[in-house]
């Protein structure tokens, strides 16, 4: 299906237009004993206001405002969870690791040892 275009309806109005003026001069002429080219005047007129009142009203139609962008999302949920508790122990005793130390054997000469260093 296609979407009606801006310009359809400006284009019947006119088009009604059009097939309302060729009835008003294919109309035969009217005798002055008739009486009736007052009528015919009179319903032309009437035609023509009611196409351009018609026309007005269906092409014052506009589609509704599109929702305004700034609508505020609700607020997130927030989960606050208890905090653990926390024990301390006490050291069990001194920390102790391996060192190596250089060791003099007499003045000149020296060597190095593992030495167990604890604090």
């Amino acid at each position: 299906m296609r979407a009606p275009t801006s310009y359809g309806l400006p284009r019947l109005g006119a088009g009604a237009a059009l097939v309302a003026a060729l009835f008003v001069t294919a109309a035969p002429q009217a005798q002055a004993r008739d009486n009736v080219g007052a009528a015919i005047i009179g319903g032309a007129a009437a035609g023509v206001l009611g196409g351009v009142a018609a026309g007005a009203i269906m092409n014052g139609m506009q589609p509704p405002p599109p929702p305004p962008a700034y609508v505020v999302p609700p607020p997130r949920r927030v989960y606050v969870e208890e905090p653990e508790t926390v024990i301390v122990r006490p050291r069990r005793g001194p920390i102790c690791h391996f060192e190596r130390r250089k060791v003099w054997l007499d003045d000149e000469s020296f060597t190095y040892k593992r030495v167990e260093v604890c604090e």
